[in-house]
């Protein structure tokens, strides 16, 4: 691996997420550093910069405007990503936005389109994907631990946030039901072909704080989504096969001294009595940190990222768009992609 001078980022909203999980990612990473930090309030700039021994700090504009940054991190309301990532990748700047990148497909394919005419790169911030503890999944899965995939079952929920959370701003379905959405997508490694999805909203407002979505994939696969505010905490999957089951306990949001763990549940006969359970303990990992590595090698030509960011990111906002689409029916029903081909990216 070739030595490469680190990013230098800039902070473009000061979010619990930026402070817990992702300027400390960034200053321990070998790869990046803090260069600035801005908010809509100056003060609160302030505050986040002395927290973190940042010497810069401003609005938003000054970040943007800033010739020395090299990349941006974006965690605003989930309605302001993609007006304020066109505005960094216009000025070009590489943008980590924060998930759910956007409210709808048709900003999701503009931010895209921004970032390749002004040759940047766009990721969205889906730190679990590049945590282990998926790696093993999917060797097991390989190695026909549980024979043929046969469908998979993704649950993230939560206690119920306080009324002023950001959060009732832009649903639970962008906030946390994209997460096994995503997941299902990563471990069967394709798109699905139609997506059904029921929410459960508040009345005065509309706003989901709850739901579940089918996924329909190839040769009949299956995956079943449960999303939650207001649950007991849960942030788990497991992939069901012809032979056997495979499953995680915390598989979206995992503290970085955290030791996760893989089952897996077979049969070496065909009956009850020869059920075998096997545990492989994951080594804790920071999954922020390994996916602002890999954002930064990607850059900078060091190493090539497990996927493509900008595709990605548009599958993934296919997907969503699908799943509201079909939640905000009269009756909920299925959205084939097949029968909206403008949505093909």
């Amino acid at each position: 691996m070739r030595k490469m001078e680190p990013l230098k980022f800039g902070i473009i909203g000061c979010s619990r997420i930026a402070k817990r999980s992702v300027i400390p990612a960034i200053q321990k990473s070998k790869f990046a550093e803090l260069e600035i930090i801005g908010s809509r309030s100056t003060d609160n700039a302030k505050e986040f910069a002395n927290e973190f021994n940042c010497e810069k700090f401003g609005t938003y504009e000054d970040v943007i405007s800033d010739d020395s940054v090299d990349a941006v991190y974006i965690s605003t309301p989930i309605d302001t990503h993609a007006e304020w990532s066109n505005k960094v990748t216009a000025a070009g700047k590489h943008v980590y936005v924060e998930k759910s990148s956007t409210y709808d497909l048709k900003s999701a394919i503009e931010m895209v389109e921004s970032a390749k005419e002004n040759n940047v790169r766009l990721m969205e911030g889906f730190m679990f994907r590049f945590h282990p503890q998926h790696q093993k999944v999917k060797e097991l899965i390989k190695e026909g631990k549980i024979g043929e995939v046969k469908s998979f079952n993704g649950i993230f929920g939560f206690p119920a946030f306080p009324e002023s959370d950001i959060r009732y701003d832009s649903g639970f379905l962008r906030d946390s039901g994209c997460y096994p959405i995503c997941a299902s997508r990563m471990i069967f490694d394709e798109e699905p072909l139609g997506v059904f999805c029921s929410q459960k909203k508040i009345p005065e407002s509309g706003v989901d704080v709850g739901g579940s979505a089918i996924l329909v994939y190839e040769n009949g696969k299956t995956a079943t989504i449960t999303y939650s505010n207001g649950s007991y905490y849960q942030a788990k999957y497991e992939v069901w096969g012809t032979d056997g089951v495979i499953s995680l306990d915390r598989a979206y949001s995992v503290p970085p001294d955290f030791t996760t763990k893989v089952t897996l549940q077979y049969n070496t006969e065909n009956n009850w009595n020869s059920r075998q359970n096997e545990i492989f303990e994951i080594e804790p990992k920071d999954h922020f940190l390994e996916m602002l590595d890999a954002f930064c090698m990607e850059i900078t030509g060091t190493k090539k990222a497990p996927f493509d960011f900008e595709q990605e990111l548009l599958n993934q906002a296919r997907v969503m768009f699908a799943a509201s689409h079909s939640a905000n029916q009269t009756l909920s029903k299925v959205f084939w992609f097949e029968d909206y081909p403008n949505t093909n990216v």
